[in-house]
């Protein structure tokens, strides 16, 4: 029994989480709908976080019952004369005079921006979120100089100092960030290099880690190294009893084992060395120029050295950019991935379900607060990118009835309206079962 209470209180933990995430998305989708809504004209009901039974509620003086209900996974807007929660199929009967009040019965102007606030919605809080991060954590200067020294291993002596200008790595030059990496593919691999440093107005020359040692700076969710327990900023020094200095050579040994089991020794500041057990996946993954390849992954990036760059603070319209250039990253991978399951690219257990979901979730919040909301942001910008498939029951399916009807000059009809949005439920339904099936059966 004392074996199954951590497995229970993880189970619980990814579940809150997961939870939680799922709230904050939706509402911020289904408040897109009500208050575009509103501004057109269009009148709420209810506004429900949650399904089912009513657990507490209050009903503001425009007449909208604003709710928390029983179940909570989702939610939603309910307009003046519509069928049910999800807006579908032949709308309620109201009064002539409150017609235009109702979703059906708005011009189609109205129509389009509630329906479209939802995914817009999703798409503003991820860019809100991942230029928050510019905001708070700052960008690296211009000037290659170390802002803040991060802990490293016995054994790796770094002399380098905060405020310490990166000259040289040995005999490389460095002048942007980028040359730092660069100086790593041409460097003998060594616990210990030469750094040229301007400090204090005098250039010197200091004892430094290799410019790209095997630090952890980021897990993936429900990679091979999150069930294993790796956290940033561990160091991994030896696989299969090998010495590990470059984070380059964790890589080469992933791929050799190509899906056997790796043992890691990892050194983790504050708790010294302990071993891990983990076992590469293939994960299909793009390449320049278009395509996939197959490649053998642990989940881990990093790559950086002992230290964290000198940050500037960023403006607002910068940050705003930078938010809506990841957004935009997180559809267009979306897209690609899709298509690429589509076509036959890559292998069709890249869709995952409401388990690998709800586990990533889970192990994102695990690695801080930070990390959850970072997550938020990505499933916020990916959830956006699905509600707009043109399917029936999505927002994406109603948005392309309303193009039938701008088009011709009237909308389909109710006996296609409703054969469309049982065929549409029917695809969405399928799809969550084939994601579940993966979750349950999928390497």
């Amino acid at each position: 029994m004392s074996e199954l209470i951590p497995q229970f209180g993880g189970t619980l933990w990814t579940l809150a989480a997961f939870v939680v995430a799922l709230a904050v998305i939706v509402t911020v989708h289904e408040y897109g709908h009500y208050i575009v809504g509103r501004w057109s004209g269009i009148r709420a009901e209810v506004f429900s976080v949650g399904f089912g039974p009513r657990l507490a509620s209050r009903r503001d003086r425009r007449g909208t019952l604003w709710q928390v209900a029983a179940i909570p996974l989702g939610g939603y807007v309910r307009f003046m004369g519509d069928a049910n929660a999800a807006s579908a199929g032949v709308g309620r009967p109201v009064d002539p005079a409150l017609r235009r009040q109702t979703l059906t019965g708005a011009p189609l102007w109205a129509r389009f921006a509630t329906l479209l606030a939802g995914p817009v919605f999703n798409f503003v809080l991820s860019i809100l979120i991942f230029g928050g991060f510019a905001v708070v954590q700052g960008l690296p200067t211009q000037d290659v100089r170390i802002g803040a020294i991060a802990p490293s291993p016995p054994g790796v002596v770094n002399q380098l100092q905060p405020g310490d200008r990166i000259l040289a790595i040995g005999d490389q030059p460095v002048e942007t960030w980028a040359d730092i990496g660069q100086a790593a593919q041409t460097l003998p691999v060594a616990p210990q290099q030469d750094w040229r440093v301007l400090r204090d107005g005098a250039e010197t020359t200091v004892q430094g880690p290799d410019p790209m040692p095997a630090r952890i700076t980021g897990v993936a969710p429900r990679s091979a190294a999150a069930e294993a327990g790796l956290m940033a900023d561990d160091v991994v020094t030896a696989i299969d009893d090998q010495p590990v200095t470059r984070f380059t050579q964790m890589r080469d040994h992933v791929e050799a084992a190509q899906g056997q089991p790796l043992l890691l020794q990892v050194w983790r500041p504050g708790l010294g060395v302990a071993s891990y057990t983990l076992v590469p996946k293939e994960q299909d993954l793009p390449v320049a120029g278009g395509g996939f390849e197959k490649r053998w992954l642990i989940g881990v990036t990093g790559g950086e050295s002992f230290f964290s760059p000198e940050t500037r603070r960023a403006g607002p319209i910068e940050a705003l950019w930078l938010g809506v250039g990841q957004t935009w990253g997180i559809i267009v991978s979306s897209l690609t991935g899709m298509w690429a399951m589509i076509t036959g690219q890559i292998g069709s257990c890249n869709l995952g379900g409401a388990i690998s979901i709800a586990e990533s979730t889970g192990q994102a919040a695990s690695a801080g607060g930070a990390s959850f909301l970072w997550w938020i942001a990505v499933l916020s910008a990916a959830i956006g990118f699905l509600n707009l498939l043109p399917i029936p029951v999505l927002d994406g399916g109603h948005l392309m009835f309303y193009a039938w009807e701008a088009v011709t000059g009237r909308p389909p009809s109710d006996r296609a309206l409703n054969l469309l949005t049982a065929i549409g439920m029917a695809a969405v339904l399928t799809l969550m079962i084939f994601g579940l099936t993966n979750d349950l059966f999928c390497p």
